[in-house]
Order: C-alpha cells, then sequence, then structure tokens
C-alpha cells in the first residue's frame, strides 16, 4: 500500500484576489462599522455645528482618512478623538477654501446651507446656530467641542491641535460674544478678534 504524503497549503493570498480578508482586516472592518454605526450622526451635526456646508462629505472623508490610517492608531479608542480631530481640519481647510473662491468671484444672494444642515437644525436651534456661524473659527470649533461634545479640555486641544490654554481663551471669547449676540447687546465680531 502506498503511503500518502500531506499537501502543503497553498499560500494564502491578499483579499484583493477576491478570498476573504486577513483577520487584521476583520478587526478594522468591524470596528468602523461600529464606529459609523454609534457615531456618525454626531459626527455630522458637529460638522454642522463648525460651519461645514457640505458635512456629510466632510464626515464621509474623515472615514477614509480614518481607514486608510487605522494601523497607525495608537490604540481602537484613539479612534473617535482621530475623527473629531479631522473633522476640524477638514472643515477649518474647507472653510478657507471658501473664503479664498468667493474673494475672488461675485455671486448674487447670500450663502445656502445645504439640506442635510437645515434637516438637523430645530427651529430653536437656529438663532445659536446662526450666532456660532459668525463666530472666528477658532472660537466656534472650542465651543462645539466643550459644550455639544462634553469633551475636555486635553481632548479638546489634542483634536483642535492648541494648547489647553489656548482652549480656554477661545473658550472663554466665544462664550463672551455668544452671549453679548443672543442677549441683543451687540453684534458678533469682526474678523479682527479671530486673531487675538
Amino acid at each position: 500500500m502506498a503511503r500518502i504524503r500531506p499537501v502543503d497549503p497553498a499560500p494564502v493570498k491578499p483579499a484583493s484576489a477576491g478570498l476573504p480578508p486577513y483577520p487584521g482586516d476583520l478587526t478594522r472592518e468591524s470596528a468602523l462599522v461600529a464606529l459609523f454605526d454609534q457615531h456618525y450622526t454626531g459626527l455630522l451635526r458637529l460638522a454642522v455645528l463648525l460651519g461645514a456646508d457640505d458635512a456629510e462629505d466632510i464626515v464621509a472623508e474623515a472615514f477614509c482618512q480614518l481607514y486608510r490610517r487605522w494601523n497607525r492608531l495608537r490604540s481602537t479608542e484613539a479612534a473617535l478623538p482621530y475623527l473629531r480631530s479631522v473633522i476640524c481640519n477638514l472643515v477649518r481647510m474647507r472653510v478657507r477654501h471658501l473664503q479664498v473662491v468667493r474673494k475672488h468671484t461675485e455671486r448674487p444672494g447670500g450663502p445656502t446651507d445645504s439640506a442635510e444642515s437645515e434637516a438637523l437644525l430645530r427651529e430653536d436651534q437656529r438663532a445659536l446656530v446662526d450666532a456660532l456661524k459668525g463666530l472666528p473659527a477658532r472660537q466656534r470649533e472650542a465651543l462645539v467641542l466643550r459644550y455639544w461634545l462634553s469633551l475636555r479640555e486635553t481632548e479638546i486641544a489634542a483634536a483642535m491641535g492648541i494648547s489647553c490654554g489656548a482652549v480656554k481663551s477661545h473658550t472663554a471669547r466665544g462664550m463672551a460674544a455668544l452671549t453679548r449676540v443672543l442677549t441683543g447687546h451687540s453684534r458678533l465680531p469682526g474678523k479682527e478678534e479671530e486673531h487675538r
């Protein structure tokens, strides 16, 4: 009787070859799905409150960047703060880009908000959101991260890429400006206060 020798298993091919993904990819995929399911709406609102006119695109781009850089995260717990930070940066870049574009083009009428932005806001929130939109970007970001997301100063500093002292300063100035506007004592500060 002939003896049957075991055959060496075929080498594992990458997921792009049509086979199931590697176990590490499954962990990443399931973690991203869980993050998306639990935090998408909140991240969308964050983008809207920071002044994004294309909030869905910004949140989608943030998730894409997280997917590409997943292996660089310290831990899976760092994913949500990373998303917040990316959203802050993307909104900031988008607002700067739109300021340059608007400077070089004439547009009749005022800016219009996207449908998803309008759908997320209730009538009683519109006055506050309008006042927030009038604040300088750093003050708006600090206030939204502090009072809407209830983040600590260290988390806000990490998301905005500034020091804790700067977070306190932006938060205090933003609150003072909002209080003046919402109580009807003055108009919103101009761009000259943004750099203070």
